[in-house]
């Protein structure tokens, strides 16, 4: 077959109709063997050179002339070939430049082997007009295909979006030139056969997804316009029709908004040049031979898919199981849109990421309901904890109605053939919640984990696992979060400490029969025992007892630094020191009763006296302590002590008001000796303080009577040699106590 250079010279007049390749390779062979023999006269010896010499000669005039021949005739091919690309490329004739140059580049590798300078001149000057003609058509390519796009300084936003326009230009030419359509097609295809159509797919396509169909399918707001312009060509411009409160585009109005961008460019831009209308010979550096819209569907579609995944389908899943039913209209939707998108080529196969996640939307409801459960769960622990309901022994929680199980039935049965009647029955009271407060956001907390597996219940065996599970981290979220947010508040405010012991014994109460309520309506194997809380039982209530004592400790340790002012009771007679010590005494009946009222009702009323108890306990202990050590009181020390133990017996039963009700708080303050370990040790003290010696005497009743029963003989014995002087009678006295 003739070359193209040898087509080019013979329409020229300056090679005859015969083959370059054949012509060029004729003189190489000729230079060459004039080359041999140069050189095997050269090798022989000069005497036999001599008589050569004249022919030596005429062969090197042999070598010159190829070389002459040789260079006009690549000076003829390179002006030739540059002026028929020049005139195609003047004449819009963008295919036929390509071919001439395609042509070219296939004749002179078939030439390398020669190993000629001509050949590498040649390549030079075709690489040079390569560049030109990608250049003329990239040029064509900015005038056919032009983009709008807001500043790169702008804040990306739906503002900024709202100013993208792509125009799809079909403008009247000049009438020497192609018409718009066509110059398109001769654009493409010679893109196509000089290998540069898929980069120029590539670069459209990034443009496309980050200007036009993500935000498309991230603002629900933003729609496309289709318009005509006439004798100008398509305008494909972003709007926002109407303000919307919406977060989220429903997968139907995505699949609409996209569905209108990929059929335009499919009608105005990529469906023009079909693909048998560029296929490449081979060898060619070009594309595979497929439609265009098949190469940004493969450029664009990973990535758009993802984007409708996270940004529109995930949120389409349903929150609930009754909605799940509903959503294969989704499914339906999903699949008509990948429909269109195999009719225009977009795509190719039967199957894709996008409509297998919208079909596998059970696996995504469970896993979207255990994440909203999660968040839900853990803003209920950050709130904040003093915002309380009130808790009595008759409240309930509100359990749904479960479908009967073949468990229940069997029960029945059984209950109708055989009944037990039990003469001894338990309380109503039995098994119940003590009256107390606890956080509102624990009873929301609660109520999550009953709807969490009311959820469970008829789903799927992977989903109930799935939300099973999930209430359980609920709980355990609880166990660590709330004590590690709250720890500062828990430590500083009473209240609140009180609050988070109710809270905990509250879940406590309710982990030991939550699992046994849905057992049998779940699949297996939660139904053969797995689905159960009772083992966070003792977690729960250590978690709540730990909090409350470590307030408990923080208040004794204020008590006991109130009391450390008091300059351990001694010396009261000194006015200082019994003001001091005064002080003392109210700070802590003070605080005691600031806390009687915090807790107040807040507390179970057993938990509230055994807490007020222990604290009160503390205090009169230290004071005790502090009176049996000192050596000597006198009597008007005396007097001031019993003074102020006094104020502590008349004083220290009223901090026990557990209950919002004056008269219902008689008994329990009345009741201070069954809460409080040393009261009446203390009440004896007070007593030996203004006692006489026979008094003590009489109330020790030979280690029978009630000062006998709080202290011992040598602590009696101490109280005495520090009350009173050193005489017979004290003498007699301490005789007795034995």
């Amino acid at each position: 077959m003739a070359s193209f250079v040898t087509e080019v010279l013979a329409s020229s007049g300056k090679l005859e109709k015969e083959d370059l390749s054949s012509k060029i390779s004729k003189m190489s062979r000729k230079v060459e063997d004039t080359k041999d023999k140069v050189c095997d006269m050269m090798n022989k010896r000069y005497s036999d050179f001599l008589p050569s010499l004249q022919s030596s000669e005429t062969l090197m005039g042999h070598v010159d002339e190829v070389s002459k021949e040789m260079e006009g005739l690549k000076n003829c091919i390179e002006n030739e070939v540059c002026k028929c690309i020049e005139l195609s490329l003047l004449e819009k004739k963008y295919v036929d430049a390509a071919n001439l140059l395609e042509k070219a580049r296939l004749s002179v590798d078939s030439l390398k082997s020669s190993q000629l300078p001509l050949l590498s001149a040649l390549s030079s000057e075709l690489t040079v007009q390569r560049e030109n003609l990608v250049y003329h058509l990239g040029d064509e390519w900015r005038r056919l295909v032009i983009w709008t796009l807001p500043s790169s300084k702008e804040p990306a936003g739906l503002k900024s979006f709202l100013k993208v326009e792509l125009k799809l230009s079909v403008s009247c030419s000049k009438d020497s030139e192609p018409r718009p359509l066509a110059l398109l097609c001769n654009v493409l295809k010679a893109m196509a056969i000089q290998g540069e159509l898929h980069n120029k797919i590539k670069l459209f396509s990034q443009v496309l997804l980050k200007n036009m169909l993500k935000p498309l399918v991230m603002y629900p707001s933003l729609s496309t316009t289709v318009i005509e312009q006439q004798e100008e060509g398509i305008v494909l411009a972003l709007q926002c029709l109407e303000e919307t409160h919406k977060e989220r585009s429903t997968p139907a109005q995505v699949y609409s908004k996209l569905l209108l961008v990929l059929y335009t460019l499919h009608s105005h831009l990529l469906g023009t040049l079909p693909p048998r209308d560029y296929h490449l010979p081979v060898g060619s550096p070009g594309i595979c031979n497929c439609p265009l819209s098949m190469i940004l569907g493969e450029l664009i579609w990973e990535d758009i898919s993802q984007c409708i995944i996270h940004e529109c389908l995930l949120y389409s899943i349903p929150t609930n199981s009754s909605q799940l039913e509903k959503y294969s209209t989704v499914i339906k939707e999903t699949e008509e849109f990948e429909k269109s998108l195999k009719e225009m080529e977009y795509l190719q196969g039967d199957s894709t990421d996008l409509l297998k996640y919208a079909r596998d939307v059970n696996c995504h409801f469970a896993s979207k309901k255990c994440r909203d459960v999660i968040v839900a769960a853990r803003t209920l622990m950050t709130s904040k904890m003093h915002n309380t309901v009130k808790i009595t022994p008759d409240s309930r929680l509100c359990l749904p109605k479960l479908p009967a199980s073949g468990l229940d039935k069997k029960k029945e049965n059984c209950k109708e053939e055989v009944t037990m009647e039990n003469s001894k029955q338990l309380s109503a009271w039995s098994l119940c919640l003590p009256a107390c407060r606890i956080s509102e956001s624990v009873q929301q907390l609660m109520e999550l984990a009953l709807s969490t597996l009311c959820e469970a219940v008829g789903s799927s065996t992977q989903c109930a696992l799935q939300l099973f599970f999930t209430v359980r981290n609920i709980f355990q979220l609880f166990y660590d979060v709330v004590p590690t947010y709250h720890k500062e508040n828990l430590l500083r405010f009473p209240h609140l400490a009180a609050i988070q012991h109710n809270n905990c014994m509250y879940l406590a109460h309710y982990l030991l029969t939550l699992g046994h309520h849905f057992r049998a309506h779940l699949p297996e194997p939660l139904c053969e025992g797995v689905a159960t809380f009772v083992d966070m039982v003792p977690g729960f209530r250590k978690l709540g007892a730990q909090c409350f004592l470590a307030q408990l400790n923080v208040q004794r340790a204020e008590l006991l630094e109130r009391l450390s002012t008091a300059h351990k009771f001694c010396n009261l007679d000194d006015g200082e020191n019994y003001i001091a010590a005064s002080k003392a005494v109210r700070q802590v009946i003070h605080q005691l009763k600031q806390l009687g009222t915090v807790w107040q009702e807040v507390l179970p009323v057993t938990i509230y006296c055994k807490a007020m108890g222990n604290l009160l306990n503390t205090a009169i202990a230290e004071i005790i302590s502090k009176i049996m050590m000192l050596e000597d009181i006198s009597s008007e020390d005396g007097e001031h002590l019993h003074t102020l133990c006094q104020t502590i017996t008349e004083e220290g039963p009223l901090v026990f008001t557990p209950l919002a009700e004056e008269n219902k708080n008689e008994k329990y303050q009345e009741e201070v000796s069954l809460y409080v370990k040393k009261w009446s040790m203390f009440k004896e003290l007070v007593i030996v303080l203004r006692a006489n010696l026979q008094e003590i005497v009489d109330r020790w009743a030979d280690a029978k009577g009630p000062l006998a029963m709080e202290f011992t003989s040598s602590e009696v014995k101490s109280l005495i040699r520090a009350l009173f002087q050193n005489t017979e009678r004290r003498a007699v006295a301490l005789t007795k106590i034995k």
